[in-house]
């Protein structure tokens, strides 16, 4: 199976970036992973919290495959352990799923259109973090799922 994860923005802030290269580098030794940053969208002011949402909908949409099953990090999904996020991975490997993306979407959230085309929500807090620090939150989230997995002494119990 491979893992995508895709977010809208770059991040500006290098420890953020240097962090969450080093978990994608680790996630290397057990999936295929990869990154897709999508650049913010220009001319914000000119429009709507909605159409900002709806064009940058356009933008990830493109970017998932009809086969891909899409999991939205969203407030309002389901919270997970570490453990249990570990046996969801499982299960949607041992599920034959060739793509699993993830989408970090953008200040304002998803558009309808990405809501109705995702298969599930993951919350990682109740609290509020920067879409930066989401990225690295969720890449390091992904690595300690695998050594979980694998029994590996990364995750103390």
């Amino acid at each position: 199976m491979n893992i995508k994860l895709i977010a809208i923005g770059k991040t500006d802030h290098q420890a953020i970036k240097d962090l969450q290269e080093l978990y994608s580098k680790r996630l290397g030794h057990y999936v295929n992973f990869s990154q897709v940053m999508i650049p913010d969208i220009k001319n914000t002011k000119k429009l709507s919290e909605e159409q900002q949402k709806v064009k940058e909908g356009e933008l990830i949409l493109k970017e998932v495959q009809p086969t891909d099953k899409m999991v939205l990090l969203d407030e309002k999904g389901k919270e997970f352990t570490s453990e249990q996020f570990s046996a969801y991975l499982q299960k949607e490997m041992n599920s034959g799923l060739k793509q699993l993306v993830f989408v970090i979407g953008g200040p304002y959230g998803f558009s309808d259109e990405v809501y109705k085309k995702a298969l599930a929500r993951i919350a990682l807090s109740k609290m509020t973090f920067s879409h930066q620090m989401i990225r690295a939150f969720f890449t390091e989230q992904l690595y300690r799922a695998f050594t979980i997995l694998r029994n590996e002494p990364y995750h103390h119990r």
